[in-house]
Formats: structure tokens, C-alpha cells, sequence
């Protein structure tokens, strides 16, 4: 009997993590109980992206769109959905603004504005499946440049497509590989940097979950082209589901003569081996993700040499990150020329952002450069959480820069975000609202480089936390005018002398919420308050006699007993014992508490 149904149940970490394996497993159970397992077929993908509404299960050809799935909603999707046609209204995704069901992927706003070149095959098809992947033109790429291009060929493809490194440099990528192909050396290598550390990023590890055949086809065209035999893929040991992925990938590929000797009978031989990081942020970094490759401390080194010239032992290396690799496939099979039509003139293409933050759709979104703050944040995104005010984004991560709300029509590029004190980064943007302090979030950031600081030069490690001892101070009702020229003098500092980019760009958070914001710092500075009231030094908690009816709530749920007051008579907070929780103002329900 022919398949009539396709049920494709999301198998990223996100929804793996609330159990989507189990909704998987008992898809296939109560079809084959309910008699239709003959006309189904149950297919485990990648992400969807849209993880705010996990764990989602699409079915086609209707292309009905399941949201918050439960394990014990299988037998419901099957009776109702797949034995009866009618699509089971309770778990198909609401549209907030038309108040109506969608239950098609078109008609979800989050999905509108999107363009799928990184992702074009995540939630499609089965990654652990290569025969999937061939079906959506996988490999095609590798054998063209196998039987039909010269590696000079491939050059000035990658040249005409404008593609720029993903990593967060925005590197001409056909430069980068042409100086290795240019590089005389008897032995090259190719890598691919897995090694995703921002805080909220996960675009990378997505990508290699739901799609790693695009990455190892990439590697091995770069292979091809540039001379290696050989590529690595520099992988966090805390992805073990994109390391099972990628494992079963490159055992398919040897199976179909895709990797190892003498490829689809070319005559080219070329292989990749996983190499596992231990979470060390530094890593990401170009010359420190070479060492650690190697087996030495992952410390970065002095450029030039550029690993192009001299990088894996010594030899030319051509690095590149997940996403970089996941365009090349593409743009060798439907053309240079295509691939520079989306996007802008300066970044072509599209960018992946992990959207995360005070957002109401979290989740991972592609979209052409040159596409707005504004349509991200608010289009896709949906708006702020709570009906709350937008107060900045921040983007690149660590090495990033906070984004004010004037600056919401930006479009998206290289250039463009650096020239308003952001960067492109790997593509991690966190949301900000109201409620937010800017210092607070500076200080958060600062703290984390300083943390994964390797320490290896003096800029950066007396820098970094002469900056995060300063905001401390600030933080904690002790600032200084004086402060404020002192930080910008240390940051500015760090950007001129650090020895890597890691360095050069940990003050990028400060500087710009410094630019944006520099009216919180002095509130913090001069008010000693905190206008958000998130630094606990600079905040009262206080109730107001008016509104409060005696109903002994916050003084029962207080941890340290700081709330007194008879019954049905207002109550006062001893701020000398008041540990500034927060658990009064979550516990009152007339309004009568504030912070000062």
C-alpha cells in the first residue's frame, strides 16, 4: 500500500529534550496498533527552528502544524488526523493576531519572512537518513566540482556568490580558500570550527543536527579544491547529539564512496575525523582551535602567519564554522550569480540568528542580510513578552554590542551592525526589555570573558577585569564620574593591544550600552539608583499602606522573616534584614509593593 502520510516529528535537542522521541515512538505505535501503519510513514528531522512552540510535529501533504505535542497526543494525531481527515484543532499552532488557527507552516508568521539556505533541510528530512539528503540535491554539488569544475572554477564561483564567513569575521570566504590552494605545501588541511560558546547560541549545532551531510559535503568540495586529503570538525563534547549525527553521516558517506579513497571513482581521496573541545570559549577562536586540534592548551597565537599559510601542524588550513559550510553546497549547485542576488550588495546571502530573549517566538530564524531589526524582533519574533517596551538587542554575543531601540530599522549586514558598535557574530540575539539594566547586562557579559579568558596576554586578562571590578563598584553604590572615562580608556585599551579577536572585542557590550545607555550608568553613578531595579545594592523594597489589605501573603512567603504587620492591617519591610528576593512582589496581589 502507497504512503499517503508523511508525519515528521522534530528531533533537535530542544524538542528531544521534552520528549519528542517519545511522541516519535508512539506515532509509529498507535499507527501500527490503529491498522495504517502501511500508509505512514514516521520521520524523526532536524529542527523546525520554531522552538518556542516545541515539540512540533508537521504532517503532509496537508502540512498541518503541531505545536506543544505531548507523548499522549499520538493516538489522537493518528484516529482523528490520519484514519479520519480531520486535523485536531487544540494542537494546531494559534495565530496570536487573527485569533484563528493556521494550520499550515505559510501561514505562520514566524516562518513568512524567512529564506532557507543553511537550514533548507532541517525539519525536512531524516539527518540520519543520507538518502534523504541526496534526494534534495545533496552530494550534486561534490560531483560537479569533481567531474564538471576546476578548483578555479570553484574559486570564482564562490567569488561571483560573495559569500562571507559566518564565523563572525565576514572574511570573503573564496579569499580565504584561494590562499590555501595558493599555499605550496605537500600537505593541507580543511576544518570546520563546531566549537558554538555564545550565550544563546545554538545555530551551529542545529545546523549539524538536523543537516550534517551539508557540512561534510562542503568540507570535502573545499578539500577538493584547495589540495587536503584531510578535514577535522572541531566539535564541543556538550553536543552529543549533533556528535551521534555527525557519526552516522560520515559512516553513510564512506558506505556510498562519498568520503575516503578515490571518491565516486575521481581519483580524489579525502576523509574527516571528529576532534571533541571541552567548552574552553577561547577555542572559537581561529589560532586557539588549531592548538587544541593538535592536543596543546588552546591558546591563541600571534597572526600572520595566517592558519591559511601555516595552521594545522604547521601546514595550510582552511577553517571555516558550521554555517559557512552549509552555504557551499548550495551555491556550487544553483550558481554564484543566485546566491548574490539575496541579501546586500555588501553581505550577500542569509544569515542565521538564535532569537532569544524577553521574545515571544524564541527559536532559530534565517533571514536575508539587509532584513531589519525591526521585522526580526517584531514580525518574526512577535513582539516583547508581556506587553513590555523594547529596550535594546544584543547581538554577536560576547564579542557583540548592544543594539538600541533607535536603531530598530538597521538592516542587517557586516557593515552596518559595526558601524552602530555591534557586530554579526555567530549569529546569537538576545532580546532586551525594560526591566533590563544595561550595566547589569554589561557586567553579565564582561564577566563571562573574563571567565574564558585564556589569560595568555596582558591586555585582555588586566583589561578585562579592571573593566568587571569597576562595574562591580558601580553595581554596588559606589561609582564614580571619574568611572565612566576610566572604563572607556581600559576598553579602548583592550581593542588596540589584546593579542586575539576574543580580546580586542570583550569590551564591545560595555562600549555600546556605554554609547546607548550612558544615562542608566549615571543613574547607577550619581542617583546611586538602578532604574530598572535589578542591582540589589542600589534598590528599597517598600509597601505602600494604601494599597496593602493585611493579608499576611508576603510575610508568610518572605525566607527571612523581613515583613511584619498584624492581619488585615498594613505590613512594613524591615530593609536592614530584607534580602531583596523578590518573592513579596511575586506574592502580592493588590499592587503594594515597589522597588526604589
Amino acid at each position: 500500500m502507497a504512503i499517503r502520510n508523511y508525519i515528521l516529528v522534530c528531533g533537535g535537542s530542544g524538542c528531544e529534550s521534552s520528549h519528542s522521541d517519545d511522541i516519535y515512538k508512539n506515532l509509529i505505535a498507535e499507527a501500527k496498533a490503529q491498522g495504517v501503519a502501511d500508509e505512514v510513514q514516521v520521520v524523526k528531522t532536524g529542527c523546525f527552528g520554531f522552538c518556542e512552540q516545541g515539540p512540533i510535529v508537521k504532517i503532509l501533504p496537508e502540512d498541518s502544524f503541531y505545536v506543544q505535542v505531548k507523548p499522549s497526543d499520538a493516538k489522537e494525531l493518528i484516529s482523528e488526523h490520519i484514519i479520519k481527515g480531520r486535523q485536531v484543532e487544540r494542537l494546531l499552532y494559534n495565530k496570536e493576531t487573527a485569533k484563528q488557527k493556521a494550520g499550515q507552516v505559510e501561514d505562520i508568521n514566524f516562518y513568512k519572512k524567512q529564506y532557507r539556505i543553511v537550514l533548507r533541510n532541517c525539519g525536512f528530512i531524516n539527518p540520519e537518513n543520507i538518502d534523504e539528503y541526496i534526494a534534495r540535491d545533496g552530494y550534486e554539488a561534490l560531483e560537479k566540482v569533481l567531474f564538471d569544475l576546476t578548483p578555479e572554477d570553484v574559486i570564482n564561483e564562490l567569488k561571483t556568490a560573495g559569500l562571507r564567513g559566518r564565523g563572525g569575521a565576514g572574511f570573503p570566504t573564496w579569499m580565504k580558500w584561494n590562499f590555501t590552494k595558493m599555499a605550496q605545501n605537500d600537505v593541507k588541511y580543511v576544518a570546520c570550527n563546531a566549537d558554538e560558546g555564545d550565550p544563546g547560541a545554538y545555530m551551529d549545532r542545529s545546523t549539524l543536527e538536523g543537516d550534517p551531510h551539508s557540512i561534510l559535503e562542503g568540507m570535502t568540495i573545499c578539500g577538493h579544491t584547495i589540495g587536503a586529503n584531510k578535514g577535522f570538525i572541531y566539535i564541543r563534547a556538550e553536543y552529543p547529539l549533533a556528535i551521534h549525527r555527525l557519526e552516522i553521516a560520515i559512516k553513510q558517506a564512506h558506505e556510498y564512496g562519498l568520503l575516503g579513497k578515490d571518491i565516486l571513482g575521481s581519483g580524489f581521496d579525502f576523509d574527516i575525523e571528529l576532534r571533541y573541545g571541552a567548552g574552553a570559549f577561547v577555542c572559537g577562536e581561529e589560532t586557539a582551535l588549531i592548538q587544541s586540534l593538535e592536543g596543546h592548551r588552546g591558546m591563541p597565537q600571534p597572526r600572520p602567519p595566517f592558519p591559511a599559510v601555516k595552521g594545522l601542524w604547521q601546514k595550510p588550513t582552511c577553517l571555516n564554522n558550521v554555517e559557512t559550510w552549509a552555504n557551499i553546497p548550495v551555491i556550487l549547485t544553483r550558481g554564484g550569480e543566485w546566491f548574490h542576488k539575496i541579501g546586500t550588495e555588501d553581505s550577500p546571502g542569509t544569515k542565521v540568528f538564535a532569537l532569544t530573549g524577553k521574545i515571544k517566538n524564541s527559536g532559530l530564524v534565517e533571514v536575508p542580510m539587509g532584513t531589519t531589526l525591526r521585522e526580526i524582533v517584531y514580525d518574526i519574533g512577535g513582539g516583547i513578552t508581556g506587553g513590555k517596551k523594547f529596550k535594546a538587542v544584543q547581538t554577536g554575543g560576547p564579542s557583540g554590542g548592544m543594539i538600541s531601540a533607535e536603531n530598530l530599522d538597521t538592516p542587517i549586514d557586516f557593515g552596518r551592525l559595526q558601524s552602530i558598535g555591534s557586530m554579526m557574530g555567530s549569529g546569537s540575539m538576545i532580546v532586551i526589555n525594560e526591566d533590563d539594566c544595561m550595566v547589569d547586562v554589561a557586567k553579565f557579559y564582561l564577566n563571562f570573558s573574563v571567565d574564558e579568558a585564556c589569560g595568555k596576554c596582558a591586555p585582555c586578562r588586566i583589561g578585562g577585569r579592571t573593566l568587571l571590578n569597576i562595574l562591580e563598584k558601580i553595581t554596588n553604590g559606589n561609582g564614580e564620574l571619574a568611572d565612566i572615562k576610566k572604563m572607556k580608556d581600559v576598553a579602548h585599551a583592550m581593542q588596540r593591544g589584546s593579542l586575539c579577536a576574543l580580546g580586542q572585542t570583550a569590551p564591545n557590550p560595555l562600549i555600546s550600552s556605554l554609547k546607548w545607555f550612558e544615562d542608566e550608568f549615571m543613574a547607577h553613578i550619581v542617583d546611586k539608583k538602578c532604574p530598572a531595579g535589578k542591582c540589589k545594592k542600589l534598590i528599597t523594597y517598600t509597601i505602600d499602606p494604601e494599597k496593602c489589605v493585611g493579608c499576611t501573603a508576603c510575610a508568610r512567603k518572605c525566607p527571612v522573616g523581613a515583613i511584619s504587620g498584624e492581619v488585615k492591617k498594613p505590613h512594613v519591610i524591615d530593609t536592614t534584614v530584607c534580602i531583596k528576593c523578590g518573592a513579596c512582589i511575586q506574592t502580592c496581589k493588590f499592587g503594594a509593593i515597589s522597588i526604589h
